[in-house]
């Protein structure tokens, strides 16, 4: 990797050798590695055996989750919060699991449509809810750096899976509890226009 690195640098017309670039090539690909270190990472080792069977049939959110990704397309950050919310059948997950499932995921070369979707049917398959709502809202540098060059915008994809999708109610009570304390307001038009991916 450091020699394609190298080659990069000269391409891009730069001096590999000198001062400022000789160690560029082995902290680049320290940093890919840590970036991508999602498609090394099992799942179930990450839950680490926390579902535990619990009398609870009520909605369960972690919300504001911070991620961190790289764009597939131009290799640029992008980044944002990630809202998740299930109900459960018979199991739980542990609270803290919900973020480093988030991070399995975004630790990889990502469009953020795909990713939302993975961490949806990885608690489907996990836990076998009776519902499954996950939300990202995203930066994206290949658009505010490149390209249109819009700073200020961002994306919103959901996965709704089962009930969430099932009844409008339960899935306007999640849209509600994430948006309370965040300062965000999401109108009912927004809502109808986020990226829906549905199983």
């Amino acid at each position: 990797m450091q020699d394609l690195i190298n080659k990069l640098l000269s391409a891009l017309g730069e001096d590999p050798n000198r001062e400022g670039l000789v160690r560029t090539p082995l902290r680049v690909e320290k940093s890919l590695q840590f970036l991508t270190s999602g498609y090394s990472a099992d799942v179930d080792a990450v839950l680490n055996g926390a579902l535990f069977t619990v009398d609870y049939s009520e909605m369960v959110i972690v919300k504001d989750i911070d991620f961190y990704s790289l764009c597939e397309h131009h290799l640029l950050p992008f980044f944002g919060k990630c809202h998740i919310a299930y109900i459960p059948r018979k199991q739980v997950i542990g609270l803290s699991k919900l973020p480093r499932l988030v991070e399995v995921f975004s630790r990889r070369l990502q469009i953020q449509e795909r990713m939302t979707n993975q961490i949806a049917e990885t608690i489907k398959t996990k836990i076998n809810p009776l519902g499954v709502a996950v939300v990202v809202e995203g930066t994206h540098l290949c658009m505010s750096m490149r390209g249109v060059q819009k700073q200020n915008s961002f994306a919103v994809t959901s996965a709704m899976l089962g009930a969430f999708r099932d009844h409008a109610r339960t899935r306007m009570e999640f849209l509600e509890l994430i948006n309370s304390r965040t300062g965000i307001s999401i109108s009912s038009s927004e809502r109808s226009s986020l990226v829906c991916v549905d199983d």
